[in-house]
């Protein structure tokens, strides 16, 4: 019994601790992250780089090196909200 609260308490904190490191991506005028692309990214983050939680900088590293191993839904939001901060550049 204790190891199992134990374990929901590392899972809870560990929720707490990337849902405030998401919400400071985005809000950070380098790297803005849609709401939707916390939705889709959170369960890819844990996966792959919950060892960099709550450090902001190595977690935007690790979801850039592990890009290819994302899930499709957060890739694409990912991408999308990337193009958009882009500065857009005039056609001569």
């Amino acid at each position: 019994m204790t190891a199992f609260l134990n374990r929901t308490i590392r899972q809870a904190a560990l929720a707490a601790a990337f849902a405030v490191a998401f919400s400071a991506l985005s809000s950070s005028a380098s790297f803005a992250l849609s709401a939707e692309a916390q939705q889709m990214c959170t369960g890819d983050a844990f996966r792959l780089c919950s060892s960099d939680i709550p450090n902001i900088p190595a977690i935007t590293a690790c979801m850039y090196k592990h890009r290819a191993d994302l899930s499709a839904g957060c890739r694409t939001v990912m991408d999308r909200d990337l193009a958009a901060q882009q500065p857009k550049v005039a056609a001569k």
